[in-house]
């Protein structure tokens, strides 16, 4: 099947609504009707606020997080919308995917 993937760029200590991002974005997932998403957690990243790496020294809950899904375009497209009227300002990117599950 055809379809789009998006990845969100957030922190694991980012919340919303009281929750950790990725949960809320999990669940606004799953009411546009797409079926899953993985969270990473990165050991290293810069962007709009610096540099955050994996070190000893680095402060709890201050690394880059990616939370991502992929679904029909339709589907990804309503997400992210939904995630913008939420006030959230994460930066994203999409790109064309082909998906399946093996051994059909």
């Amino acid at each position: 099947m055809e379809g789009l993937c998006v990845r969100f760029f957030t922190h694991e200590v980012m919340r919303h609504q009281g929750r950790p991002i990725h949960d809320w974005l999990f669940d606004q997932a799953k009411a546009q009707g797409i079926n899953g998403g993985t969270a990473y957690r990165a050991h290293a990243g810069f962007g709009r606020h610096g540099l955050h790496e994996d070190t000893f020294f680095e402060l709890a809950g201050t690394l880059p997080e990616c939370v991502e899904f992929f679904a029909e375009a339709e589907r990804i497209q309503a997400l992210i919308r939904v995630v913008g009227e939420a006030g959230l300002g994460l930066a994203y990117f999409t790109y064309a995917v082909n998906y399946g599950v093996t051994g059909r």
